[in-house]
């Protein structure tokens, strides 16, 4: 499966959390599109979204569930029973927060959960430390996706330093936050990225209207 991926675009369908796009027909609809452009593999958050789009489409799906209490700081995937949930739903990939914070559950017995339910692990890191822990604990994938996300002030720009550090590991490296150009990702695989995955700019056109709205506003316009 990872050397289907090598190389290639995987889509993350998650549109904003109550906006227009977010049910489970849309989110499929939006993979099945995405398929058909091109990538490989989607992420896709929740559940029921994951069924919706496995029901029309063949590629790999990364699934993951976020959860937002005030028990853990941990919020993507943070229980053991989501991962059963999601493997159940038709994921082949989970992935889970590896940063470094306290846990409801070990990162060590999520991984094995994964192994053990026949799916691949794929660790959401924010540095090069979680990524090294996150491989010496059996993650068949590390990701970039919360570099930039984890104090407060994201960056305008993908962490690429951090990928070209995580390409000297003997990982899978998946490029994962802020690659919203196709330069951009480019740049990624440029610097050593086995997959890069793209979300807001290809899936959220509250976001992506806005980016075309912002600059037209700000414009001078000529006297």
């Amino acid at each position: 499966m990872l050397n289907e991926l090598r190389k290639n675009l995987i889509v993350s369908c998650q549109p904003l959390v109550g906006g227009s796009m977010d049910h489970p027909e849309i989110i499929a609809a939006m993979a099945k599109a995405a398929v058909s452009g091109g990538a490989v593999a989607v992420r896709i958050e929740g559940v029921e979204n994951v069924k919706a789009v496995r029901a029309i489409v063949e590629c790999p799906i990364i699934g993951l569930i976020k959860v937002d209490t005030d028990d853990t700081p941990i919020r993507i995937t943070p229980y053991n029973q989501n991962i059963r949930d999601l493997v159940s739903a038709g994921s082949e990939i989970i992935a889970v927060d590896a940063i470094d914070r306290p846990r409801p559950e070990t990162l060590a017995s999520a991984i094995d959960l994964v192994h053990q339910l026949g799916s691949l692990f794929m660790a959401d890191c924010a540095t090069y430390e979680e990524a090294i822990e996150a491989q010496k604990l059996g993650a068949d994938i590390i990701a970039t996706t919360m570099s930039g996300y984890t104090d407060g002030l994201t960056p305008e720009y993908p962490d690429l330093k951090l990928v070209t550090n995580m390409a000297t590991l003997d990982a899978f490296v998946i490029a994962e936050g802020r690659f919203n150009t196709p330069a951009l990702a480019a740049k990624a695989i440029m610097a050593g990225a086995d997959a890069v995955v793209v979300g807001s700019a290809i899936t959220r056109l509250e976001t992506i209207t806005s980016w075309f709205t912002d600059a037209i506003k700000t414009t001078a316009i000529p006297e």
